[in-house]
């Protein structure tokens, strides 16, 4: 029940911010919704495709931080700020559409409704505790935390449970891997070589099953957060 109340509220928030937008955007692979550090004048709700929001960091490497899909919403981190800017870049990853919503504009709205100004709030402080679970494990454990904290966030987002264990279902790379971790392409080659050596994991035709979940929740001190705050989404 709870989860159906849930489900209302997100629909009546985006079907409201769309509703706000003055534009619908298509948008192709590889390219950008928006780069990091540029200037800021609309929100945008993703309709349809994927986008990836990353941070580059000082060394010029790439931080995954979430993969967006429909109904979720990038580059709010600019509203009621002064001179806004977008913090991370918005890379198309699949074609698609969003709803644009000028900044400024969706601003008044939330002054003007209560409603969606509660709904809104509620979206943004799931947000951030999804963000702060990621950034803990990367930050207290290590290259190996990142990289078992992510491979544990994959199950939640694409894992199928099967006799020899969970099956990820899409195709991860190394790469992608080393990105979602902020650690070289190299690092995570060595560590999934381990794990694969110890029976933890294996990978077929490009795909991670993972044979023994709970070692990677032990190393790390997984607290079981509710999936909706771990995935990788």
């Amino acid at each position: 029940m709870a989860g159906h109340e849930k489900q209302k509220d997100l629909t009546y928030e985006i079907s409201e911010l769309i509703k706000a937008s003055e534009k619908i955007v298509k948008f192709k692979k590889g390219a950008f919704l928006f780069r990091e550090g540029q200037e800021a004048k609309e929100m945008y709700i993703i309709l349809s495709g994927r986008v990836q929001i990353s941070k580059m960091n000082a060394e010029g490497k790439e931080l995954y931080l979430r993969l967006c899909k429909e109904n979720d919403i990038v580059g709010e981190l600019t509203l009621f700020t002064v001179g806004p800017r977008y913090l991370f870049n918005a890379r198309v990853m699949e074609d698609g559409e969003a709803a644009a919503v000028n900044i400024e504009n969706l601003e008044q709205a939330l002054f003007n409704n209560s409603q969606l100004a509660y709904q809104f709030l509620k979206w943004m402080n799931d947000h951030i505790r999804k963000t702060i679970t990621k950034f803990r494990d990367l930050v207290l454990h290590g290259k190996k935390g990142a990289l078992y904290s992510t491979l544990i966030r994959l199950t939640n987002s694409y894992g199928i449970v099967k006799e020899d264990g969970i099956h990820i279902n899409a195709t991860i790379t190394n790469q992608d891997l080393a990105n979602y971790c902020g650690t070289a392409r190299e690092s995570v080659s060595r560590m999934l070589g381990e794990l694969r050596d110890e029976g933890i994991i294996s990978i077929h035709r490009k795909r991670v099953i993972i044979h023994d979940i709970n070692f990677l929740k032990r190393e790390i001190d997984c607290e079981n957060c509710p999936i909706e705050y771990c995935n990788i989404e």
